[in-house]
């Protein structure tokens, strides 16, 4: 033990030889608009400083809003600056919601990308236009289950065990065409989380949404929403993957083609009404301006439900009267993600406006970028008539960002800009193209925020290489012995100048015994 010891300790003396005293960071999200969370603050804070804590990454949802916050808010602002200045601690505000989008849709959720529908068939009857499909679609024969699952009288039972819960089916359905799935869900001390999957002809998931299924729950209907893409047959499997505990109950699975819910509208997004023979209807004249009340503000603004009546096309043409309608809708990913279209100019001049907001109110030296795990890209028009890949989008946009922030110093998360890790060529969610190249966008100056855990030799050496100075995301939720896996590797590199105590779920209990460890202490 004595000897691992030494070994800890050479180990951080030779990490802070290379970044000098390396600074010590710690990750903190929050909500200023509650009086009580700046007294929470000030108290992890006050631990922080005590323990050896040099810098705070503070985010906050409001940051993408300040324009739209009481006075009180402010009050809290300012307020924190004061217990962070009062500890010598330098707050590090992060900016730019980009990937995790939804705090700046809340102010147009029509700029969220969009994934196309194409001449999906629509009818006109009393004055309405509605989706007749070409075809009926619904779950038939099972294709396959496996062999712990149970279906009899319309019911797939479940109960918990080793391997893979599924059953599935395949599908021919025509290509870029919105479909929803939906099924009721029973649960009786369940623990895992039941799971409703599409894929195509490769590797590509086409559907990536949580149903958010509680451990115990009565019968419970759940939604998800999916386009074809460019596939003409879909697997879609029902199930759980991995090892289970407790009992799960399907039933009353189907499936529909849907239209024009959540449709977007922005330039970048357009929708046309057409007839079977190809003549262009003009919105304003032939019919109604079609928008979605319900798009982005479902359960609040910047907030998307993946299922809900479509609007109906309202219109004075004929009864019969045969339509071919193509828009574009967002994808949810996870537990409520919709990414923005970095390529629509609207965006970027709402970045450039929180840019400018968040300079007056923090005057600090440094701000993040929250440039981070960016799941949806590249299939809209705005996107599409750059004819550059995401990298070469993102690269852009990520310089872009970096001179709003200018003279102030940049930080980023690595994922995006990281071969190692999410900036890679794909299948990647639904990106429509290779990540590669974003790096190419990252200016020598801006400090990458490094979480790259799995692969973090090769990652700290990549932007080691680049000329890039790096912050160790540590901790990250996990066994405290991961740590010392990153102190080991931080001492490969030159340029390391900090760590940063990373939590998701707001656990602080190891903050002080982070600090040891990376001070050589422990």
């Amino acid at each position: 033990m004595r000897k691992f010891m030494i070994a800890v300790v050479l180990l951080a003396c030779s990490f802070a030889r290379a970044a000098e005293k390396p600074e010590l960071w710690v990750y903190c999200p929050t909500n200023l608009q509650v009086n009580e969370n700046v007294d929470t603050l000030e108290k992890l804070w006050k631990r922080a400083a005590a323990a050896g804590y040099t810098h705070v990454l503070l985010s906050d949802s409001k940051f993408s809003k300040l324009g739209e916050e009481p006075d009180f808010y402010f009050k809290n602002a300012r307020r924190a600056k004061e217990i962070a200045a009062g500890l010598k601690l330098q707050i590090v505000p992060a900016v730019f919601a980009i990937g995790y989008s939804n705090d700046v849709l809340w102010h147009d959720p029509n700029l969220a990308e969009g994934l196309p529908v194409k001449d999906s068939p629509f009818i006109v009857k009393d004055g309405e236009a509605r989706l007749e499909p070409d075809s009926a679609v619904k779950f038939g024969k099972v294709g396959y289950a496996d062999e712990t699952v149970h279906i009899a009288d319309g019911v797939a039972t479940v109960h918990g065990s080793g391997g893979h819960h599924r059953f599935m089916y395949k599908l021919a359905l025509p290509p870029y065409r919105c479909y929803h799935v939906s099924a009721e869900i029973k649960t009786e001390n369940y623990t895992a989380q039941p799971e409703i999957k599409m894929s195509g002809h490769d590797e590509r998931g086409l559907n990536h949404q949580n149903l958010g299924v509680k451990p115990t729950q009565d019968w419970t209907h759940h939604d998800v929403i999916f386009n074809t893409l460019d596939n003409t047959e879909v697997t879609v499997y029902f199930g759980v993957w991995g090892e289970t505990k407790g009992s799960l109950w399907w039933r009353n699975w189907k499936i529909e083609e849907v239209g024009l819910a959540n449709v977007l509208r922005r330039p970048g997004t357009p929708c046309t009404v057409k007839g079977d023979d190809g003549h262009a209807y003009v919105e304003g004249k032939d019919y109604e301006p079609i928008v979605d009340p319900h798009l982005g503000n479902d359960p609040w603004r910047g907030e998307y439900k993946a299922y809900h009546t479509p609007p109906t096309i309202h219109t004075k043409l004929p009864d019969g009267t045969r339509l071919r309608v193509s828009w574009y809708h967002p994808a949810i990913i996870y537990d409520g993600q919709v990414c923005a279209c970095i390529s629509e100019p609207k965006l970027m001049d709402l970045l450039a406006d929180q840019a400018r907001r968040m300079k007056a109110l923090w005057d600090t030296p440094a701000y993040a970028m929250s440039h981070d795990e960016f799941r949806v890209c590249n299939w809209d028009k705005a996107c599409e008539k750059r004819h550059e890949t995401p990298g070469q989008m993102l690269a852009e946009n990520v310089k872009a960002c970096r001179e709003l922030l200018r003279p102030q110093a940049a930080y980023v998360w690595n994922d995006m800009f990281d071969p190692y890790h999410n900036a890679v060529k794909g299948p990647y969610y639904l990106v429509n193209g290779p990540w590669t190249g974003s790096w190419e966008g990252l200016d020598k100056d801006v400090v990458i925020m490094n979480w790259n855990f799995g692969e973090r030799d090769k990652s700290l050496r990549f932007f080691a290489d680049r000329g890039h100075r790096q912050v160790l995301a540590g901790y990250y939720d996990g066994p405290m012995s991961d740590w010392r896996k990153w102190l080991e590797s931080a001492a490969k590199v030159q340029g390391v100048q900090g760590y940063m105590y990373t939590t998701w779920q707001n656990n602080y209990d190891h903050l002080e015994e982070f600090a040891r460890m990376s001070q050589g202490k422990q």
